[in-house]
């Protein structure tokens, strides 16, 4: 089975001024309780043949553990331990803050493509915590207090803020007994209200450009804030199909103008709209060795207008949802994939059928609906448009 515990609590509900307090109380839930040692969580797990771990988003923290569906209650009585038990000693919370600055400086001081990203966020997000980083500023890390992480841990570590998902060789009726039976015992405790303030409508273009000695060949990005599935369902799922129009593999628009005549190594378009406030459609390339960046960035323009323009295709619409609809088959062949994509719906608030019946929505988008959403967020005059290159140049 897999077990899954999602509370909706992520890097965007922190107070300002403790950027990665959620990531950094993500990895001092395993420090231990009056129960359990530090790391022995981890180790219990793994004694019992299983693997554990645990990540921290925007809008949500989790941790999962996958084991023979006879060790379940096992480890939901050790999660629901934690999640009413937890130390938080002094002891711990300083050499895990080392541990986790130097994270970040793996992870994102030394990959320029995500120091890019992290430089990137602000210019979209202009008044969301979305333009935080999740694992946090290095300054603010240094300076969260123990008594910050205990008030955060209280307020939102909680049976009615979490959400529970099991999947796999098991019956609903057992899940709950042991539900009852686990997290049932733990102290009641109130859904915690998500309080954010309101991203303005983009007023114009920006643009970012940032050097790195370190990159071999530049990077371009560019952004536009886009409705998230919450508020906008039905433009959602048109451009979930126009991310695979523009931007997904060898048949897509932007391969084919932009990698097969040799000006870029690569081309994607991505949109997610599972998430609490306004997201984004994004563009990435990188141009080839020898290719100026402007001529990439305006063969990537071009294609977007052209799409505004003339609108999509009957053939790419209905091959991009075939393509789509297939790749969510072979998802659930995974144990976990079916958890995380339920769990991650559920702790924004999307409602389970939102899973459920994705397929059949996805297979209604109309080429119609393509363009009208293309339309509403692909504006270039409100885009975030950034490169990453080794001198700092600009396209």
């Amino acid at each position: 089975v897999a077990h899954m515990v999602w509370y909706r609590v992520g890097g965007a509900d922190e107070p300002p001024g403790l950027s990665g307090m959620a990531h950094f109380l993500e990895h001092l839930m395993f420090k231990g309780t009056p129960k359990i040692g530090p790391g022995e969580f981890s180790r219990r797990v793994a004694r019992e043949g299983g693997r554990d771990n645990a990540f921290t988003g925007h809008d949500y923290t989790a941790y999962f553990q996958q084991v023979a569906s006879d060790r379940l209650e096992l480890v939901m009585c050790m999660e629901a331990d934690r999640m009413a038990n937890l130390l938080l000693d002094p002891k711990d919370i300083e050499p895990e803050r080392l541990v986790i600055l130097e994270e970040r400086r793996q992870v994102v001081e030394n990959v320029p493509a995500r120091r890019f990203r992290e430089r990137l966020a602000p210019l979209l997000y202009v008044n969301n915590p979305y333009s935080r980083p999740v694992i946090g500023w290095e300054h603010e890390i240094r300076a969260i207090p123990r008594e910050a992480l205990v008030a955060f841990h209280a307020r939102h570590y909680g049976p009615g803020n979490a959400i529970l998902v099991v999947q796999g060789d098991v019956t609903a009726d057992k899940v709950r007994r042991l539900a009852e039976a686990t997290y049932g015992r733990m102290p009641k405790s109130a859904r915690v209200p998500r309080v954010r303030p309101h991203e303005p409508p983009p007023a114009g273009e920006r643009r970012l450009a940032l050097a790195d000695p370190r990159v071999r060949e530049p990077q371009m990005a560019r952004l536009h804030l886009a409705p998230t599935a919450r508020e906008a369902p039905d433009q959602a799922d048109a451009l979930e199909v126009l991310a695979h129009v523009l931007g997904s593999g060898p048949t897509s628009r932007l391969w084919r103008a932009l990698v097969d005549p040799g000006l870029a190594a690569a081309a994607t378009a991505s949109y997610g709209g599972e998430s609490v406030d306004p997201t984004e459609f994004a563009f990435y390339a990188n141009p080839r060795p020898g290719v100026e960046p402007a001529r990439v960035e305006s063969a990537l323009g071009a294609t977007v207008a052209r799409l505004l323009d003339e609108g999509a295709g009957e053939e790419e619409v209905a091959r991009a949802i075939r393509q789509m609809t297939a790749g969510a088959v072979f998802a659930r062949d995974s144990l976990m994939g079916g958890a995380r994509t339920v769990g991650a719906s559920l702790a924004v608030d999307l409602p389970l059928v939102h899973v459920e019946e994705w397929p059949a929505r996805i297979a209604t988008v109309t080429p119609a609906r393509v363009t009208e959403a293309a339309r509403a967020v692909l504006r270039p005059e409100a885009a975030v448009t950034g490169w990453l290159t080794p001198d700092g140049s600009r396209a």
